[in-house]
């Protein structure tokens, strides 16, 4: 059976800056690390001792930080990967968050949301972003893992939800799994049915355990 621990990374210094994140390289704030030790002792009680685990992460300070605390605690490397990064807002990024709430262009309620330009110089749209997230996981699903676990972001955690139960590229612009910082999703394929199960979107109950 495969399982995939999905972690959108905890509180970062983009997020106290109220500043935009996107590619920006935003480090972990105190109270981000000690969210990414209590993800890392939850995936700890969660994956058995000696089991197969394989950690990918984006290439993002936020995220390797992270991914460096569980790494540490299960005794594994992260593998880097840049395609797991989150939206790029181009111009926007670094900047305070209301100059790019003003400017923002929303998407159409139908027509190409996938295409759609939110006004910002430089900006991915949601279609480059799901298309690269949908590569690093069609990469990471051909290899064999017990455990497998991504550090990721809030938006792109979407495309990773989206990937794994074979949405068509073209309907993901309609659609979100909204996950909290810090959280962990967890998915699930089982050796009978091969059913793709989705079994928690957004897991915070770590975060609040004493």
């Amino acid at each position: 059976m495969r399982t995939i621990h999905v972690i959108t990374h905890p509180e970062a210094t983009h997020h106290v800056e109220k500043v935009v994140g996107g590619w920006h390289d935003s480090d972990l704030t105190p109270a981000g690390k000690d969210a990414a030790g209590a993800i890392a002792r939850a995936l700890r009680a969660d994956i058995p001792a000696g089991a197969d685990v394989e950690l990918i992460s984006s290439d993002l300070r936020r995220t390797v930080r992270t991914a460096e605390a569980v790494g540490e605690l299960l005794g594994v490397q992260p593998i880097l990967d840049r395609r797991l990064r989150e939206k790029s807002y181009g111009e926007a990024e670094g900047g305070p968050q209301e100059w790019l709430d003003r400017r923002f262009v929303p998407p159409p309620a139908d027509g190409d949301r996938m295409g759609h330009h939110e006004g910002v110089p430089g900006a991915e749209t949601c279609g480059e972003c799901a298309r690269r997230v949908y590569a690093a996981m069609d990469e990471l699903l051909r290899r064999p893992r017990e455990h497998q676990i991504v550090v990721t972001h809030g938006f792109a955690l979407t495309f990773v939800v989206a990937a794994w139960i074979k949405m068509p590229l073209e309907s993901v612009g309609s659609v979100s799994f909204p996950a909290p910082s810090g959280s962990i999703t967890l998915l699930r394929e089982d050796d009978f049915f091969h059913n793709r199960q989705v079994v928690a979107v957004g897991d915070a109950r770590h975060l609040t355990r004493p």
